[in-house]
């Protein structure tokens, strides 16, 4: 499982010209859900990006988590997180998962946030989606289950 993260000050998800969702301050998850991710990678990166310390405290330090922030995220499926460009000019995407697996497990990931209180909106899962969002920092942090730092 792979999930880009992005620190915003807002964002939102247009699709078919409509608003489908929202955030304030907080961070944009694009995430990839990979052949064979299960319960344990969903596990790791929702603890993982819900005590992320990547917003500034009053000396303005990166040392508060998204919920000591009192920020939102939103979360918008991305199987392109897997896009494989070794060979020629057009990714291939073999490494990600089947569609139904992969809603499946991208709403299970965003309800592991909202349990740990996090509020969570979501852009819709295989839509063609123009997400809006003004970057703060920028701070944008990549991160992979199959490869925990």
């Amino acid at each position: 499982m792979r999930v880009i993260i992005q620190r915003v000050k807002q964002a939102s998800v247009i699709v078919e010209g409509q608003e489908v969702a929202n955030i304030e301050q907080g961070l944009v998850l694009f995430v990839g859900i990979g052949k064979g991710d299960g319960t344990d990678d969903m596990e790791y990166l929702s603890k993982k990006v819900s005590n992320m310390r990547i917003f500034e405290d009053e000396q303005g330090k990166m040392n508060l988590n998204i919920q000591q922030a009192n920020g939102q995220i939103l979360s918008v499926s991305q199987f392109t997180l897997y896009a494989n460009t070794d060979k020629g000019n057009r990714p291939g995407f073999e490494q990600s998962a089947e569609p139904a697996m992969a809603k499946e497990c991208w709403i299970r990931f965003n309800g592991l946030l909202r349990e740990n209180g996090i509020t969570v909106a979501e852009g819709i899962f295989g839509a063609h989606m123009s997400v809006r969002l003004i970057n703060d920092g920028p701070v944008t942090i990549w991160m992979d289950s199959k490869r925990p730092s």
